[in-house]
Parts: structure tokens; C-alpha cells; sequence
């Protein structure tokens, strides 16, 4: 059909068949479709590591209005209680539910890993691109001081601030998202500079458009992928390191229920009730589980070149046929 019996048509005949609102479910149809397609493409580990972690911040969200018990209220008429119909999980030492408390967990463990590695990835990734994209004494100002925190160990350097700062949830948040923004800063500087010398950057620069917009608009969007997969991995790392910082008194205080004050206080009745620091231990070991194979997930489909042997083997054949 040439293009001068396309405008021969009527305007009528032009629109897409079905009604507005046919139209209109169409459109959303595809749309979803279009979202779909890389959970579609995850593996069945991955697939389950994102279910685990949904049903995870579910139960953050709607668990402790669903347990029937106060997880601080204590009951000394059942103290050291063993799982049961009455309480699935047991009692602690104090007689409060450790179900209710493992699920309240679930709440504060997922807050402050969230929020540490959000702060993180926000104050690295502003200051990596700029030390990346801008260059010289900008670039060696920021990089010194990304070496000077990268010279001692994070959990070393999490444990030093928490103990500057006192022992407390804000604090604690501080001190995770404080040893972690130099890791994404250098991982943000190196797209910087891969960015700043190719073709559509200089474009936009001849166009007269400023450093901030082309940071925004072009070489922030390259950073996503790789800070994406290793914020999803540091989630559960940063659970982990609030545990071990609640454990050792550096963290969230008793009697909030945190799942590394738990473990602190259930490991003295390991012995007698091993139910008290088993069932949060496991918490904590299936959420960074979880948070670490979803991120394995996310790199094999943003990132071809690390994908599956097989899986790469089976796209070349399909490319060459």
C-alpha cells in the first residue's frame, strides 16, 4: 500500500478495531506483558529467591497484625514454653511469643537494610559519577576519601561508628550505610568514565546542555544495572550486619525485637531451649539467601556476560541458525 492510498483512507478506518476501552485493555495488556518478560527469564531459583522475598516484606508489612500475640508483652506463666498449638514457636525466657517476635523482626530487619543500603547507593552513586564524569582534583578528592573508609574492614568500621554514635535503630543505620558508599561510589565512578567519552555525551555537550542534566539524563541510566545487582545483594549482607551489631549490644536495644537481639539472648538457653535464638537464626539465614540469589538473578539477565555457560552456549546456537 503506498502512502497515498494510506491517506485515502478515512479517519475512521485508520483507528485500531474495537472500542475505547477494548483499545485501552489492549494497550494495558502489552504493557504488562513488556514488564513481565525479565521476570519470565529468570531462572527457577531466582524466581523463588523473589517469592521468598515478597512474602518476606508481606510479612514486614501485614505479619504482626495477624499474630494473636504482643511480642514485648511477657507471661511468666509460660515461661520457656516449647512449639505448640498455642504458641507455633515457643516462648522465650520471658514468656513472649517467638513467633510474634520473629515476625515483628521480619519489619525491622527489612527497614534498616533497605535504609542502609539506600543511603548508601544514593551518597555513592552522586559522588562516584561526579569523581568519574568531572575528573581531576574532583576525581582525587573523592577518591582519597572513599580510601581512606575502604582502608578499614566494614564490619570493623560499622562497629566503630555505632559505638561513636550509641547503640540505637538510626544509629545503626548510620553506621551500615556509612561503611558501604565507597564500594558504590568506585562502582559509579567507573561508568563515569566509560560514559563521558562516548558519542551521545559529546552531542549533548555540542547542544550546550549542561554537566547536572547529562549526568541525570545519560550516564546515570548506565549506572543502574550494576548497582541494582549489588544493592539487591547488599540487603541481606546489611541484615546480617545489624544482627551481628544487636548481638554484640551495638545495635537495636532490647526489648524491641530484633532478630540479632534475639539470638543474643536465646543463645545462654541454647541447651534448654534451643527454639529461642534456632527460629530467628534462620530467619536471618534464609533472607540473605534469598536477597543474594536474587541479585545472582538480576546480573544474568542485565548482564549477559555473566549468564550460564548453557545458557549463552543455546543463544549463540540460536543467533547462528
Amino acid at each position: 500500500m503506498s502512502l497515498t492510498d494510506l491517506t485515502s483512507i478515512p479517519p475512521e478506518e485508520r483507528r485500531p478495531a474495537g472500542s475505547p476501552v477494548e483499545q485501552r485493555a489492549a494497550l494495558s495488556r502489552s504493557s504488562v506483558s513488556v514488564l513481565m518478560r525479565p521476570i519470565a527469564k529468570l531462572p527457577a531459583a531466582g524466581t523463588i529467591s523473589f517469592a521468598v522475598i515478597v512474602l518476606l516484606f508481606l510479612v514486614a508489612a501485614v505479619g504482626p497484625m495477624l499474630v494473636p500475640y504482643d511480642p514485648i508483652r511477657q507471661d511468666f506463666a509460660q515461661l520457656l514454653a516449647p512449639p505448640s498449638t498455642q504458641h507455633w514457636l515457643g516462648t522465650d525466657q520471658l514468656g513472649r511469643d517467638v513467633l510474634a517476635r520473629v515476625v515483628s523482626g521480619a519489619r525491622i530487619s527489612l527497614l534498616i537494610g533497605v535504609a542502609a543500603v539506600a543511603i548508601a547507593v544514593t551518597l555513592g552513586t552522586v559522588l562516584g559519577l561526579i569523581a568519574g564524569f568531572v575528573g581531576g582534583w574532583v576525581d582525587n578528592l573523592i577518591m582519597r576519601i572513599t580510601d581512606l573508609f575502604l582502608a578499614f574492614p566494614a564490619l570493623i568500621l560499622a562497629m566503630a561508628v555505632s559505638a561513636a554514635l550509641g547503640p540505637s535503630l538510626t544509629n545503626v543505620v548510620i553506621a551500615v550505610s556509612a561503611t558501604w558508599w565507597p564500594e558504590y561510589a568506585r562502582l559509579a565512578r567507573s561508568v563515569g568514565i566509560v560514559e563521558r567519552n562516548v558519542q551521545y555525551v559529546d552531542a549533548a555537550r555540542v547542544l550546550g546542555v549542561r554537566t547536572v542534566p547529562i549526568l541525570v539524563r545519560h550516564v546515570f541510566p548506565a549506572a543502574v544495572p550494576p548497582l541494582l545487582v549489588k544493592a539487591t545483594m547488599d540487603v541481606g549482607i546489611a541484615i546480617v550486619y545489624v544482627a551481628g551489631l544487636s548481638f554484640i549490644g551495638l545495635g537495636v536495644q532490647p526489648p524491641t525485637p530484633e532478630w540479632g537481639v534475639m539470638i543474643s539472648e536465646g543463645r545462654i538457653y541454647m541447651q534448654s531451649a534451643w527454639w529461642i535464638a534456632t527460629f530467628p537464626s534462620l530467619a536471618i539465614l534464609l533472607t540473605g539467601f534469598a536477597f543474594n540469589l536474587a541479585g545472582e538473578s538480576l546480573r544474568d539477565i542485565l548482564d549477559p556476560r555473566h549468564q550460564p555457560t548453557r545458557r549463552r552456549k543455546r543463544n549463540v546456537l540460536q543467533i547462528q541458525s
